[in-house]
Parts: C-alpha cells; structure tokens; sequence
C-alpha cells in the first residue's frame, strides 16, 4: 500500500507541477538531537528530531493533502513544518496529522496579521514553535524596524509558551552600506524571545559559513533547515548536492539543534524527496 501511494502521489505530483510551475511562489517556505550511533564516537541525527518542511510537497499536498501525509507517516516522518493549512481549519488539520502520529512542531507565519489569533492556532495546532519565513528590505532603518516587531511577536509568543524565530535566506548576509541584515536581526532581539531557524542552503549561498554563523550566536539556533546545493547553485535533495552537512553537524553539535527540517524548494520528485531526505538524516554519521 505505502509502495502504490506514493508511485501516485508521484503521478500527480508530476501533473501539477507541469501546471503550476509558472506560478510558483517564492519560498518562504535543529546535544539533545543526537544519539550515539555506530562506533568510534560517531553520532546521528536521532528520527524523533527529523522533520520536513511541508511547502517542498505543496503540488502534491494540493491535489492530495491525505494520501500525502499518508506517504509521509509511510516514509517515517513524525515531524512536519507547516506553511499553511491548505484550506482547512488548525483543528481540521490538527485531526488529520493525528490520526497519523503526526506532529506539527512548527508552523512559517506572518507578523502582520492578528498575532493572538496566529497564536490560538498554534496552540490547536500543538506547535513548539513558529518562525517568520521571509523578510526584505533595502535600507538598514527597514531592517531594525522589523527585528524590533520580532522582538515584540516574540514576547507575545513567549508568554503563550510557544517558541517564535526567523528563517533566513540568502540576502540577510549580503552588507546594505557596511552591515549585514542578519547582524541587525540578532543583535536587536533577545535570546529569550526570538530564535533561528538556519536554512543552510541559504546561508551558503549567501557566502557565509553556517558553523560561523552558528558559533556567533550560540544558542539561539533551535532549527537547521536541511535543503542540500547543487554546484551551480540550485536546489538538491539531500546528499545529492555538495553540502558538507556532516561538517556542519559535527562542528555544532555541542549546542545542538532541537530539529533537522527536510526541505527542497523546487524538487523534481516531492514524495521523493521527502524520502531521500528522512532517510540521509536517518543514515548519516558524523
């Protein structure tokens, strides 16, 4: 059965992307997450701490939400990130991953919207945390203005016991007159209230190196978005790129992420994707 569903989630997955590529949106779309695995020291991601971002399977999650996530509790997902809900309510969809044993630890949101109501659903939803997916502006004034909005959602998620960060692309460490934007953004918000989730096909495209960029605010990284490069740049689904990810792992796994989120902007083959991903992260030793 798990074989059958996802050969079709595959078919349809091929239709709708020949649909709707031209549409596409932008993507707006990590000591406790290790085990001992192996010998010699080595460790491993641990599958409780594996999770995939749910936007890498928006064409098949729209011709299909169900028979998705079906595919994905097959595959051996637990996890899921959420960026919308896919014409259902929080609690529709809160049924549906349950009947699954499956949990949304995290949800990409919006600040700009009514944040108590963000924060209800993410209650119902049973979010651990939710993360700010995107953000561009083209002066620094922009930039501080916005980290303090952070700051202040931050704070209100804080106080409904939900943890509340920000995603990062690639031009958060390109430098607007002498200072990067991603410095704006940690050095204007607070530790107890705003978080990051490192998207390290990002950061690397950005020509930063994601250990660096770990270690200058050590802590504040709760979530790796695992997405692997190809060598012109583009997007690769995991160990099939040239992203040493077990340098990365290994080098911050002193402060460890709390989760390891798959994700493919552009993948060829969504379900496998999601399985080529679940199983690198299962399988890798570093």
């Amino acid at each position: 059965m798990a074989i059958s569903r996802r050969s079709m989630l595959r078919g349809a997955a091929g239709a709708a992307l020949a649909v709707g590529a031209a549409g596409a949106l932008p993507a707006v779309a990590g000591a406790e997450g290790v085990a001992r695995g192996g010998g010699h020291g080595h460790l491993r991601v641990r599958k409780d701490k594996i999770s995939i971002q749910l936007y890498t399977l928006r064409s098949v999650l729209e011709v299909d939400l169900e028979g998705t996530l079906d595919a994905l509790a097959d595959i051996g997902y637990r996890n899921v990130e959420l960026a919308g809900t896919y014409g259902r309510t929080a609690s529709e969809f809160r049924k549906l991953l349950d009947r699954r044993h499956i949990r949304a630890t995290s949800t990409h949101v919006g600040i700009d919207g009514d944040i108590d109501q963000a924060i209800a659903d993410a209650k119902v939803l049973g979010n651990r945390r939710s993360n700010v997916p995107y953000a561009n502006f083209g002066t620094i004034a922009e930039w501080s203005a916005f980290a303090d909005r952070l700051e202040a959602a931050g704070k209100a998620y804080r106080r409904a016991g939900i943890g509340f960060g920000y995603h990062n692309h690639n031009h958060e460490f390109q430098a607007i007159d002498g200072t990067r934007p991603y410095d704006v953004l940690t050095r204007r918000t607070t530790r107890r209230n705003v978080s990051f989730e490192m998207d390290l096909f990002w950061v690397v495209a950005g020509n930063a190196d994601p250990v660096r960029e770990f270690y200058r605010i050590a802590g504040r990284v709760r979530q790796y978005h695992v997405k692997d490069r190809t060598p012109d740049g583009g997007f690769a689904d995991l160990g099939e790129g040239v992203i040493d990810f077990p340098r990365i792992f290994r080098a911050n796994w002193p402060l460890e992420v709390e989760e390891y989120i798959v994700e493919n902007d552009e993948p060829v083959d969504a379900v496998k994707c999601a399985e080529t991903g679940y199983n690198y992260l299962a399988d890798v030793r570093f």
